[in-house]
């Protein structure tokens, strides 16, 4: 197009010259007409001479070749009269405005990119030329997945002031439906067999709704490669795909699609060898090559044995070696000699090391997860951790790297890592409602990644109906340059166990701790821990399962007053994590194990250890579909005796069960036993002249039992629980990352160890029946729902609906709970 307008031009040219055109002449002035976007100044510059130069008919030739070169102009004429020469230019239209209508397939954002590519954006110059590649382009994509009736037009809309809006018109139309997959050739593998290994199918039922029928160019070249790979790895080396053919029907709604394949004959391997240079690590890469001879040729163990020894190799600074399976094919012996050649090249260093996105976080608060270093040789190993490391972090929600090699340095690069914060710090706030517990409310204020640090500070107030409670903590993980971590925290509760379906105590707490960190490997840490604790219990409602512990340390002559105790703890814990993220993980597991017990000298003698542990399995390469198995199990006791008793755990320190923190479904607290009343078997009598009264108590053998309908805790609990993460529905995947949606199953129990109900066999409850029609109580409980997070601009929130899963003697309730800024 655009020499034609050259050629057009020339001759215009020529024609307003006449017969001056072919003499040479001096330039007395130019002239420039038809200017109005582009200054004089601008269009004079691509005019290859200046006033007084002698010019002919071919250097005017030039000068039009060049205007249009610059991208300005639509058109060119030039004219002479006498000395003078005069250019009457018309410019190219500038673009207003980029709309798209009837584009399905492909996306607004999509196209916008593509376009701007091009240099086709709003406030560009208009090129059509480019235009009608674009049109072309567009049709093409829509012919490789299958639409062949797709048409795509541009309409250009002239507006005032020589301003254009270009309006994509999509017909996309449907898909061409596969009429029939025929393989030609093969012999050792029928056509089934190969053809249900591909994704390509036809002639599916109806119902089947996954079934990709239509014809797409990208998905049959993924699925010829699958047939190769499939021949190649059983030794069949010298298969190949003579011809692929596409044949459409006249209407353009069907195909058929034809391979015609050799298979060729099968080869095991004969020997190994290796050649060029392996720079000392020989004994090392002949003992992690997978190939061996007298095994059948396998095209997929020798891709992964060049990926290995690339790999290893990378580990030591040859970050670009090529490594090379060539066989040398015996066609008589049918078998196959393959040798390794390995070239490492040179060893590449790390230069600089940069971060991009972190707006909040510091420099140095990224730099000190590095495990590759800046001057040392590039290891992908320490590259791929580093981003582990970064991607742990509860502040940032991707990372990227990409090596980038410094121009004319072939043994030098640069690693830039790009990241996506997240947001660390949020004012949380909860509510929640149970037939028990009734309206609940919580805030507070946290923020883990203080002011860009990496450090964690927290605020918490909490007020629900059963307790009020305010906490500060602050954490340092890097307290050292050697990742040791040092944190510390006040608290103070106010707990009313009546209102959390609970037997009915009040306890207040206030204590400190402050804790200290240290890692042992990439991936497990030891922490130390003191504290110093004050419980104070009062209007304590005693049950048989802490009459013991009760009648210890209750004043005799004080009876309904309180309880007091002071204890100083100690506590260990080992944790152990290569989750692939800090927040929504998709790959990976974490372990914790932690024990704390109080020492000698506090007012109550007890142990606690509890075990925590995830597993994450994702099911697609993406991750998006994932498996998560989780299980937390738990033992307290006392130690040593007090006045001849064996000390118990005390009852404010028992695990308990049910309520979104552990068995969702449930109402807060109520798995687990249940408090049991004993009651003396009152009779009437001959009237007391002394005391009064006419009732007097049988013996023990004749007491009546009580069970209530409020939970204990108990000194043991193990819950499990398993989920299917999955792509939230009618999002993108560009928001997996700050959204997460799971299907649940939770199942746990609490028991109490140390009371044995047993031994109240004997005895009858208040109704006149045995205990053990009771015997629900303490039994498994299960539970099923819906759980939505997402990691909101003002903190974490979650959304989920819980439904116990009943039993014959169940009573339990559905449990619906919304919490905003709970911590997931």
């Amino acid at each position: 197009m655009i020499i034609k307008k050259i050629a057009l031009a020339v001759l215009l040219g020529a024609l307003g010259t006449t017969a001056q055109a072919s003499e040479e002449f001096q330039v007395e002035d130019i002239e420039v007409k038809g200017l109005q976007r582009v200054a004089l100044g601008a269009a004079l510059t691509h005019i290859p001479f200046n006033t007084g130069d002698t010019l002919n008919e071919f250097r005017i030739s030039q000068s039009i070749k060049s205007l249009y070169k610059s991208g300005h102009f639509n058109d060119v004429v030039v004219y002479r009269e006498g000395n003078r020469v005069i250019y009457r230019v018309h410019e190219r239209s500038t673009i207003s405005e980029i709309t798209f209508d009837g584009n399905k397939d492909l996306k607004a954002e999509q196209l916008t990119e593509s376009l701007d590519g091009s240099n086709i954006r709003v406030g560009e110059t208009l090129d059509m030329t480019i235009i009608s590649g674009i049109e072309v382009g567009l049709e093409d994509f829509y012919h490789s997945i299958g639409k062949y009736n797709a048409d795509v037009k541009a309409e250009i809309i002239h507006l005032p002031r020589n301003r254009v809006d270009i309006n994509f018109v999509f017909t996309e139309g449907d898909a061409a439906a596969i009429e029939q997959i025929n393989v030609v050739g093969n012999e050792i593998f029928s056509d089934v067999e190969l053809l249900e290994r591909i994704e390509l199918t036809f002639d599916s039922p109806w119902w089947d709704f996954m079934a990709q029928d239509r014809y797409q160019k990208q998905t049959l070249q993924g699925d010829i490669e699958t047939i190769k790979s499939y021949y190649l790895d059983r030794g069949y080396l010298q298969y190949k795909v003579d011809s692929t053919q596409v044949s459409m029907t006249p209407d353009k709604k069907a195909v058929y699609i034809a391979l015609n394949i050799t298979e060729g004959e099968q080869f095991k391997v004969s020997e190994i060898d290796f050649i060029g240079d392996m720079v000392g690590f020989e004994r090392t890469i002949r003992a992690i090559n997978p190939l061996r001879p007298g095994k059948l040729y396998n095209g997929a163990e020798v891709t992964y044995t060049e990926e290995t020894i690339s790999r290893y190799l990378g580990r030591y600074g040859y970050a670009y070696p090529k490594v090379t399976v060539i066989p040398e094919i015996n066609e008589e012996e049918k078998t196959v000699k393959l040798t390794i050649s390995i070239d490492p090249g040179k060893r590449v260093y790390v230069n600089r090391i940069n971060f991009e996105g972190n707006n909040v976080t510091a420099d140095k608060v990224l730099r000190r997860e590095m495990r590759q270093m800046e001057g040392a040789w590039l290891s992908n190993n320490a590259a791929e951790s580093s981003k582990a490391w970064l991607q742990r972090l509860p502040y940032l929600e991707n990372v990227e790297y990409e090596t980038k090699q410094l121009p004319g340095e072939d043994d030098l690069v640069d690693i830039d890592f790009t990241v996506k914060e997240q947001p660390s710090g949020s004012f949380t706030a909860g509510i929640g409602y149970g037939s028990t517990t009734n309206l609940s409310l919580s805030a507070g204020i946290q923020q883990n990644n203080f002011l860009g640090t990496g450090n964690r500070l927290a605020f918490n107030v909490n007020t629900m109906s059963y307790q009020q409670s305010a906490s500060i903590s602050y954490t340092d993980p890097y307290f050292t340059v050697d990742a040791v971590s040092l944190g510390g925290q006040i608290y103070y509760s106010e707990f009313n166990a009546g209102n959390a379906n609970l037997v009915e105590y009040n306890n207040r707490t206030y204590g400190i701790g402050l804790n200290l960190g240290f890692p042992i490997n990439e991936y497990v840490r030891l922490n130390f821990g003191v504290g110093y604790k004050s419980n104070g219990i009062t209007r304590l409602q005693t049950y048989e399962q802490i009459q013991q512990f009760y009648e210890i340390y209750s004043d005799p002559n004080n009876p309904d007053g309180g309880l007091e105790f002071e204890s100083f703890d100690l506590s260990m814990a080992i944790s152990r994590t290569t989750l692939n993220r800090g927040t929504f993980p998709t790959d990976g597991s974490s372990q914790s194990l932690t024990y704390k017990m109080t020492t000698p000298n506090s007012d109550v003698d007890y142990f606690k250890i509890n075990l925590d542990t995830k597993w994450y399995f994702p099911l697609t390469q993406d991750q998006r579909w994932t498996v998560l198995a989780r299980l937390n199990a738990g033992y307290g006791n006392g130690y040593g005796t007090i006045d001849g008793n064996d000390q118990i755990l005390p009852f404010w320190e028992n695990f308990r069960a049910g309520g979104s923190d552990t068995l969702r479904g449930f109402e807060n607290n109520i798995v687990g036993p249940r408090a049991v009343f004993r009651y003396p078997t009152q009779i009437t009598g001959t009237p007391d002249p002394v005391e009064g009264g006419s009732s007097c108590c049988l013996g023990q053998d004749h007491d009546f039992i009580n069970v209530s309908q409020r939970s204990v805790g108990g000194n043991a609990i193990i819950v499990a629980g398993i989920e299917l993460i999955v792509p939230t529905p009618l999002l993108d995947e560009g928001f997996s990352n700050s959204v997460r949606t799971s299907f649940f199953v939770d199942v746990g129990n609490v028991w109490d160890t140390e009371f044995d109900v047993e031994d109240y066999n004997d005895l009858v409850t208040s109704e006149f029946e045995k205990i053990d029609d009771y015997s629900d109580v303490g039994r498994y409980r299960s539970s099923a729902g819906l759980s939505v997070q997402w990691l909101s601009p003002m903190g974490p929130m979650i959304f989920s609906f819980a439904k116990a899963l009943k039993s014959e003697k169940d009573d339990d309730k559905e449990f619906f709970s919304f919490n905003i800024g709970k911590t997931f």
